[in-house]
């Protein structure tokens, strides 16, 4: 290694140097050339006598003056012929003025000033490009020979045993088909026997975050034959041609260490629509796609090579890719129903203490939506927790707050509020919690705080309990409802309405139009979706998308979001004036404690909550009775 680094240190030494010169003689070259005065008044100086010295070059013009006060000027005559006759009478008045004095000067022949010479800057620049070219081209090709560049950096895994099924968890049905896929690389002869051809490629495709490399990592390690891993940012380079091979080299290496398993992480970054975009396709990655099409569609049967690839991105994906007979299988590893995310968590929390009040299946049913991703992390910002508090083990507490951590962002408590930024903050999450708890299909609330989170002032938490796979007409009216709730409370309480609603506005509305255009939740305009937005997936979301109604139907859509919004402000503020007491105590309660849990909101909306819960904090009340005694003493 020590060898290969020296060599790289010297190759930028090198590099430096001939900078360092070229630019010594580039400085030199065109200092000579630097104007100080116009000509005209470089010939008053001669006219006035005031030029004791000077220098012509006359091979480029270059005149150099001393003047009387010593002054040095440099200037370049445009014309030596005319130049030496402007001056040569002066020449000859000064030196009869002047005869104990006279001037000094001198004539350079332009033969003293070599053509070579003024060459060498050029030289040094061109050879500096030759040289930072060929650094780049050997760090790029991971080597120090030019052949290299266009091999595929290529990360075997056949002796590795990063992962294997066991480490998978909440993925069932695409482990299983997986094993069939490894199966058959063991026994090939099983299959070929009963006339089945495996699948040629199998494509991973879901949200970021559910398992998709963990999955392809599992068969690395359970398969037990060469595993060839790439992503799909390593074949396009900065030079054209290196993409296709790249690919090519990949497949050559595949099929002769078959059976084989070739891996492509973020397939979309190479395999993306071709001729996608308003100027046309990149020629490059397009090539690189070409030869990846091409290789996949040139397998044989006995070529026994699976080329198994990840996306997030399925709908950019070219169709070519996803015809059979290249990526024959497609599996969707979607989010993880509530049994998976109990076994994701049991994996996560295998080498970790946890406490006896823990419960896994407490917080998969709390988790829902999360991916194995945000779980693992859930349990890893517990563990930090836990380290922090120097606690022995993981407790439901450090659970409960990691997973709020998790979902609306660490805590601000440093952030400074005043007296009426808290109150109007108590009153807009108290306005949100009140219409949640009273609307019959909206989740339960499992927290409200007025500390800042995240980019939010304050948060009403409400987490789903269930799985589920549709969202009705009614639960998202009240969504409506319920996001319209804290601006509803500010207008009732506070007789103003502040800019913190306006989040809660936007997701309503989108809700709302939502509703009216993809969903046919509109009476008036019946079930239909107006409007697509899935013509061009590589340009912005309002060029990509195209209205394929008239100007009367916006209309019609406008009214009727705007319907759909009143109605939830309306219900929302029905539903605050009935239970304007609540709201008053959850809002006071807040501005004492800062936050509420699940449990202490239950009790003090079912009118449960002791008294003493509303009197003000000891430490404060003293502080404010030592203030009015201060007062009282002056």
């Amino acid at each position: 290694m020590t060898p290969k680094k020296n060599r790289g240190i010297g190759a930028y030494l090198i590099v430096a140097v001939l900078l360092v010169v070229a630019l010594i003689f580039m400085l030199k070259g065109f200092g000579s050339s630097s104007t100080d005065a116009e000509y005209s008044e470089v010939l008053s100086y001669f006219d006035e006598y005031e030029v004791k010295e000077y220098s012509l070059d006359l091979g480029d013009g270059e005149l150099k003056l001393v003047l009387n006060d010593n002054t040095r000027i440099v200037y370049e005559v445009p014309d030596v012929g005319l130049f030496v006759n402007n001056i040569s009478d002066y020449r000859e008045n000064y030196n009869k003025k002047n005869p104990d004095a006279p001037l000094k000067m001198d004539y350079i022949k332009a033969s003293d000033s070599s053509w070579l010479l003024s060459l060498i800057p050029t030289f040094l620049i061109l050879g500096m490009c030759v040289v930072m070219m060929v650094v780049m081209m050997r760090q790029a090709g991971g080597g120090n020979k030019f052949s290299s560049f266009g091999k595929a950096n290529i990360r075997n895994q056949a002796n590795t045993r990063t992962a294997t099924f066991k480490d998978v968890a909440g993925a069932d049905e695409e482990k299983h088909e997986l094993e069939e896929i490894v199966d058959f690389l063991k026994n090939p002869k099983k299959y070929s026997d009963i006339g089945a051809r495996i699948p040629k490629g199998v494509l991973l495709m879901g949200p970021p975050g559910t398992g998709k490399t963990l999955l392809a990592r599992a068969v690395a390690g359970e398969a037990g034959c060469p595993f060839f891993s790439i992503s799909g940012s390593d074949f396009v380079e900065m030079f054209v041609g290196v993409g296709a091979s790249r690919v090519r080299d990949l497949f050559e290496q595949a099929k002769k260490n078959s059976p084989s398993i070739i891996f492509i992480d973020e397939i979309d970054a190479v395999g993306r629509h071709r001729g996608a975009g308003l100027g046309g396709g990149h020629d490059e990655r397009e090539q690189t796609l070409n030869q990846l099409l091409v290789e996949m569609d040139g397998f044989t049967g006995k070529d026994n090579v699976i080329v198994i690839a990840a996306t997030n991105r399925r709908d950019i994906l070219d169709p070519a890719l996803l015809r059979p007979g290249r990526f024959d299988r497609q599996i969707v590893v979607g989010y993880p129903d509530v049994a998976g995310r109990e076994a994701i968590l049991k994996v996560h929390t295998k080498n970790k203490p946890m406490a006896p009040d823990v419960e896994l299946s407490t917080i998969a049913k709390s988790t829902v939506g999360f991916t194995g991703a945000d779980l693992e992390n859930l349990v890893n910002e517990a563990s930090l927790l836990a380290a922090r508090k120097n606690k022995k083990a993981i407790t439901m507490e450090e659970i409960s707050e990691a997973t709020i951590k998790v979902v609306a962002g660490p805590e601000k408590r440093s952030h400074h509020k005043t007296e009426k930024e808290n109150r109007l903050t108590a009153y807009h999450e108290a306005g949100h919690a009140v219409c949640t708890y009273y609307c019959e299909h909206q989740d339960k609330v499992q927290q409200v705080s007025i500390i800042p989170r995240g980019m939010a002032g304050g948060y009403t938490m409400s987490l789903p309990e269930t799985d589920k796979s549709f969202v009705t007409k009614k639960e998202m009216e009240e969504d409506i409802i319920t996001l319209l709730g804290g601006r509803a409370a500010e207008y009732l309480i506070l007789d103003d309405i502040s800019t913190g609603a306006s989040n809660d506005i936007e997701r309503a509305t989108s809700t709302a139009r939502k509703m009216v255009t993809r969903y046919g939740f509109s009476e008036k305009l019946g079930p239909m979706v107006y409007g697509s937005d899935h013509n061009e997936v590589f340009l912005g979301k309002d060029i990509g998308s195209s209205r394929d109604y008239s100007e009367q139907v916006a209309a019609d859509i406008d009214n009727e979001v705007k319907g759909l919004i009143e109605t939830g402000y309306a219900a929302a503020i029905d539903i605050l004036n009935t239970h304007i007491d609540q709201l008053h105590l959850l809002a006071k309660y807040l501005l004492i404690h800062e936050k509420i849990d699940r449990d202490d909101f239950e009790k003090l909306m079912a009118g449960e909550m002791p008294e003493s819960a509303f009197e003000p904090k000891k430490a404060e009340s003293e502080s404010e009775e030592a203030e009015s005694t201060e007062t009282k003493s002056e």
